[in-house]
């Protein structure tokens, strides 16, 4: 299997894993609005896992939208240029791509090993929730998403395969 393929398919199954954390999350949310309403007792800890959730989604989602092609951009200038400099812009935006989130996989390392060394949790009172598993997502999806930054800037500065015009 190829390193493409590879992320390709991780990237689906983190994107999976997303869409099913954020359903179960919507009814926990509908169960703690009910609770609170109706009976007067909400779910303890809602906004502690509610908080944590958010950003195991939007973690989890990254690498899919990366390598599908569906992460934020501004390409509104980009159509009007030739062929070869909109590779060369797109390839060097990955680069830049890489380069930031090569930063975020470097400086989310050490609060990671640190979060999971001691043991640490967020929110007070009943219900506290273990910080680490967010903090090794934020490493491990933008491990990945660095990757596939990579794998797209090399797809557009590799040099065109024979018999095509683009190098697709």
């Amino acid at each position: 299997m190829t390193l493409s393929a590879l992320t390709d398919r991780l990237s689906r199954a983190l994107l999976a894993i997303a869409a099913l954390w954020a359903f179960a999350l919507a009814f926990y949310i509908l169960a703690d609005v009910i609770g609170r309403g109706l009976l007067g007792r909400p779910l303890v800890g809602t906004p502690e896992i509610v908080r944590n959730s958010i950003v195991m989604i939007a973690l989890l989602q990254a690498p899919y939208a990366v390598r599908s092609g569906a992460m934020l951009r501004a390409d509104f200038i980009l159509h009007i240029l030739p062929k070869a400099a909109q590779r060369a812009v797109n390839g060097a935006g990955y680069l830049l791509a890489v380069a930031v989130f090569g930063a975020l996989v470097w400086g989310s390392l050490e609060p990671a090993i640190v979060a999971w060394q001691r043991n640490e949790f967020d929110g007070m009172g009943a219900v506290q929730v273990p910080v680490w598993p967010v903090r090794w997502a934020m490493v491990f999806t933008g491990a990945i998403v660095v990757v596939n930054y990579l794998l797209l800037a090399w797809r557009e500065f590799r040099p065109p395969l024979p018999g095509t015009e683009d190098g697709a």
